[in-house]
């Protein structure tokens, strides 16, 4: 299984919030996440999808952690509002620290006022 992790290749795509999963050349999987007002703001995971013939693969796993690893890297927490995002970060607090509750609530009020986020 260790293979297939490390064939995934994640882009990000910024500027329409999503970070995009390859396996092979093909788009395996993508989380859409947006980043909070005021800036620099945290990164906060609305969506978790892997293509049905890349299930099991470790694609949402790989897409979930980079995430974090690009929050690290600027200095921000990621907001795991998406269930499966909330789930990995609880498996994986070594490697996702937690989100406080009022950044927690701002980010849903956030993702709230602006539906199009998702």
């Amino acid at each position: 299984m260790a293979a297939e992790h490390a064939a995934v290749e994640i882009r990000d795509d910024r500027g329409s919030g999503k970070l995009v999963a390859f396996l092979g050349g093909a788009a395996a999987g993508v989380v859409t996440y947006f980043v909070m007002d005021p800036g620099p703001g945290s990164l906060v995971a609305v969506h978790t999808v892997v293509e049905p013939e890349y299930e099991g693969r470790g694609v949402a796993g790989a897409l979930v952690r980079e995430l974090y690893s690009m929050a690290a890297r600027e200095g921000v927490p990621v907001v795991p509002l998406c269930p499966y995002a909330a789930e990995w970060a609880r498996r994986h607090p070594d490697q996702a620290p937690e989100a406080g509750h009022e950044l927690v609530r701002s980010a849903g009020l956030q993702l709230g006022a602006h539906p199009e986020l998702f």
